[in-house]
């Protein structure tokens, strides 16, 4: 393991333990490496130093193609309604094929991107999803400079979701968020990679029975599962992890995970969508500690 890779992993360390914000580290001359299981916004690279490290882009979220259990198949049925295409061909089998070639063109480009060199601004956040896969979030600087997730989502070929944070360049994570959304706004105006298959008339509909499904989800397991573990460091833990909390989705989850490090419960009031009454319920569940 090369220095700079454990003196960067000591910084983030010490980010978390003094609840200061972590400083983006930037990874020049990094390779792609190519790996059956990567996908468009997640793989794996090499950099300069040999070091190799799986990257998840921040802000991009393109469509699951390697499904291999449940949680996988729930995330590809609402990324296909969330594109309007979960009706495509009339049937769930042509929906799927579908969604999961264009999660193959994703993969493709992104390969194609990363054939040269590029830089991975990084500051080694825990991107893990399911709490099994070690990954880093980053962002992806191709070799003409240009932002990979903005790549992905202005070809159609991702949507804007997922976790955000401030930029290399300064800009604030809210606003990045903002530039990605107008960025997906255009493609799907204009047609391109999952927004050519849309059905704009049932598009609605099909946001909203996600919408009402995420909802009865909450619901359902807020009411049924009594929460036995020990309380989960919201500092380091996984989104799965954090969505075992009676009452956290997939967007409140990803928030959380943005607003890293917290020191105290009253650092959450920042997180959007998270109040007082929320903030006393989640207590009992949390615990602080910076280390891993």
């Amino acid at each position: 393991m090369s220095i700079r890779f454990i003196l960067c992993f000591l910084l983030v360390i010490s980010g978390l333990c003094q609840g200061a914000s972590t400083p983006l580290q930037s990874l020049e001359n990094c390779r792609f490496i190519p790996t059956p299981w990567a996908d468009g916004d997640s793989f794996l690279v090499r950099t300069k130093d040999g070091e190799e490290m799986t990257v998840r882009l921040y802000g991009a979220d393109c469509i699951e193609f390697h499904v291999t259990d449940n949680s996988d198949a729930r995330r590809l049925r609402g990324q296909r309604r969330y594109f309007g295409i979960s009706g495509f061909g009339g049937s769930p089998q042509k929906s799927i094929k579908l969604a999961k070639g264009l999660g193959g063109l994703a993969a493709e480009e992104t390969a194609k991107l990363l054939a040269t060199p590029f830089t991975v601004h990084t500051a080694f956040s825990d991107a893990r999803g399911d709490g099994k896969h070690k990954r880093i979030y980053g962002f992806v600087e191709t070799s003409d400079g240009s932002d990979l997730s903005a790549n992905l989502v202005s070809k159609g070929l991702a949507r804007a979701f997922g976790v955000y944070r401030e930029t290399p360049q300064g800009t604030s994570g809210k606003e990045y968020r903002a530039q990605l959304e107008d960025l997906e706004l255009r493609a799907a105006k204009i047609g391109l990679g999952a927004w050519a298959k849309t059905d704009w008339d049932k598009l609605p509909f099909e946001r909203g029975e996600q919408r009402s499904e995420d909802t009865e989800m909450d619901l359902a397991t807020g009411a049924k599962r009594e929460f036995t573990g020990p309380p989960i460091n919201i500092n380091t833990a996984a989104r799965d992890e954090l969505m075992t909390i009676p009452g956290i989705g997939v967007v409140t989850a990803n928030r959380i995970i943005e607003g890293r490090p917290y020191k105290a419960l009253a650092d959450l009031d920042k997180v959007e969508g998270i109040g007082g009454k929320t903030l006393e319920r989640l207590a009992k569940y949390l615990d602080f500690g910076g280390k891993p």
